[in-house]
């Protein structure tokens, strides 16, 4: 009878820890899918375009605000015609004037790049697949500095 109810009580510890490392392999896993800016659960919501001469740094999965408040984020960047394009995925319900200006913005210490979307007056809002025309590079602090440092400001 002993020999039994050990075993059955290895058994179950062995069990318990084995539910206990999956819950941390899962955890793990949401966790680095989270931190690396991917949304593979949520696909809801449309996208729009813009063009940028010059990204500074913005990166696949930035941030799209408005007013401070989280309402997209990029879904794609490629070079077309010297040019960076934007593939820009915002949530359901978010609505972009016509005129609205798209800006590069650096956020924090760590120098975290994120669009910036204020609004235009316009009464025409975009519809999915069409391009925000209004964008504003972000400022070069070298090429400023440099400007500065040589007298040409």
């Amino acid at each position: 009878m002993a020999v039994k109810e050990k075993v059955r009580k290895k058994l179950d510890l062995e069990v318990m820890v084995g539910i206990f490392v999956l819950i941390g392999l899962l955890s793990l896993a949401f966790l680095s899918i989270r931190l690396a800016k991917k949304d593979i659960f949520t696909q809801a919501g449309y996208e729009l375009y813009a063009k940028l001469a010059n990204t500074g740094g913005l990166e696949k999965g930035s941030v799209i605000e408005i007013a401070g408040v989280e309402v997209g984020r990029v879904r794609q960047i490629t070079l077309d015609q010297y040019q960076a394009k934007l593939a820009l995925r915002f949530q359901t319900g978010v609505q972009i004037q016509e005129d609205a200006i798209l800006s590069v913005k650096t956020k924090g210490l760590m120098g975290e790049k994120y669009i910036s979307i204020s609004p235009g007056g316009s009464d025409r809002m975009l519809v999915p697949g069409e391009w925000i025309r209004e964008t504003e590079a972000p400022i070069d602090l070298e090429e400023l500095l440099a400007k500065y440092i040589y007298g040409k400001v």
